[in-house]
């Protein structure tokens, strides 16, 4: 963290000083809400949450090394109090954000964020030093704790943003405003919530107009809401995708026999052969965006492409291709939207190669009055890729899945699984020697365990 004095903390968030805070006392570590996981020097924030609440795990983040915590009442130690932790949180990381001279990238887009975000860090590592959100932390309490880890030294700060409404987007960029922002693409997840594609747009744009003039839009040029967002700023703009007008384009894709895609990268005259680490054809997507990002913060040719090679998604249910035995699993589980589920479908075509394929998906969320049919398009396409055994897991719309892959072909065998554990069951009677299995679903089903389970 930007080094911060108590006294300036209590002024960022309007709170008070109590129980023997020192106003000169410096506070060098980022924040934290796990009393577990807290930095030495940092400020532990005492959240409230549904089962416990951090107030009553002050005092053991502060006999771990936190400089004070940040309370909404007295907890016996030295606290900066105030009305609203999570305000407070949003207050710090803005005065951080204020006193940080390097480069701030923002992502959004209704998949691929994470991802993107992975290869990003890992070619932005080779340019300086970077600070980028762990995992999928865009939340309101994720957002804020990265923003605090961001140094003096720190030469980038890459910072995902989802939204869950409109104006999410513009309240983070009012914390940490981005001179690069990089849209990735409108699907359908949350369209429950926003109601149209082009609703979700909407939202997503606000990471666009909240560039300055001397900012850099990087845009999706093969998805036309995206590269319309070029009308919602007066910053420079660059597009990556796979058109012949885009700025950062890939051509030649194909993909090896385990799934990971190879292309040729280019950039204006230069042009570079590319073969990724990661699995998944989709993934040369994210791939563009991350390169067309490391473009737009001034990153030479060279050591993007050099450093793409090498990158690989860190994150975890993400594409994670592993074996046991002579079972492959695809362990996509972190969570599932019409469109990463068609991706994953094509994934698992690519890397079977012609071996038997088992699906085990979950039901969607957040799809609204759209769920049945994408629920109806997704099990088409498992049959039409021609997975031989398909285990949903859910409820009415895990029928669903199977209902409309039983229309198309009656090769595919269909269970149904109503919870993780049993689809695990299942999958451990049914999956044999030489299958290749994808797992995937929304994230509140914890399909997790059933990919660690046929692994272990």
């Amino acid at each position: 963290m930007i080094p911060m004095t108590l006294a300036e903390i209590a002024e960022a968030t309007g709170g008070t000083l109590t129980d023997g805070a020192d106003p000169a006392s410096l506070v060098t570590g980022p924040l934290s809400f796990n009393s577990k996981k807290v930095a030495s020097g940092g400020l532990f924030c005492c959240l409230p949450g549904k089962q416990v609440d951090g107030h009553d795990f002050a005092e053991q983040a502060y006999e771990g090394g936190v400089a004070a915590v940040l309370a909404s009442r007295p907890v016996g130690i030295p606290s900066v109090l105030v009305a609203d932790v999570l305000g407070a949180m949003a207050g710090i990381a803005t005065a951080v954000a204020s006193r940080y001279t390097g480069t701030i990238v923002a992502i959004t887009g209704s998949a691929g964020k994470t991802s993107t975000k992975d290869l990003l860090r890992r070619i932005l590592d080779e340019d300086g030093p970077t600070v980028a959100t762990p995992k999928s932390y865009n939340n309101e309490i994720g957002f804020p704790t990265t923003v605090s880890q961001v140094r003096q030294d720190s030469r980038y700060l890459v910072l995902e943003m989802g939204a869950r409404g409109k104006g999410h987007i513009a309240d983070l960029c009012q914390i940490a405003p981005p001179t690069i922002a990089t849209v990735l693409g409108i699907g359908s997840a949350h369209i429950g919530e926003f109601g149209s594609r082009e609703a979700i747009a909407a939202a997503k744009a606000e990471i666009v107009e909240a560039l300055p003039a001397h900012g850099v839009a990087v845009l999706n040029g093969d998805d036309p809401l995206v590269a319309g967002m070029r009308n919602a700023t007066d910053a420079r703009v660059i597009t990556f995708g796979t058109g012949p007008d885009c700025d950062v384009r890939a051509h030649g894709i194909k993909t090896d026999d385990e799934g990971r895609p190879s292309f040729s990268l280019r950039y204006g005259p230069k042009v570079v052969r590319i073969q990724l680490a990661v699995h998944g054809r989709h993934n040369v997507t994210n791939a563009l965006a991350a390169a067309a990002t490391a473009f737009a913060a001034g990153v030479p040719f060279g050591r993007i492409a050099a450093a793409l090679q090498r990158a690989k998604v860190t994150s975890g249910g993400r594409m994670d291709v592993h074996h046991n035995g002579d079972v492959t699993v695809i362990n996509d589980s972190f969570n599932a939207s019409p469109e990463s589920m068609e991706a994953a479908l094509v994934a698992l075509s690519d890397i079977a190669g012609g071996r038997r394929m088992v699906a085990v998906l979950g039901q969607m969320a957040e799809l609204g009055g759209e769920a049945g049919p994408w629920h109806d398009r997704i099990g088409r396409q498992v049959a039409k890729t021609g997975v031989l055994q398909l285990i949903t897991v859910g409820g009415k719309y895990a029928d669903a899945i199977g209902e409309a892959a039983r229309c198309i072909t009656s090769e595919v065998n269909v269970s149904r699984a109503g919870d993780a554990r049993e689809a695990l069951r299942l999958a451990e009677e049914l999956v044999r020697e030489g299958d290749v299995v994808l797992v995937k679903g929304a994230n509140a089903l914890g399909l997790e365990a059933v990919a660690q389970g046929l692994l272990n």
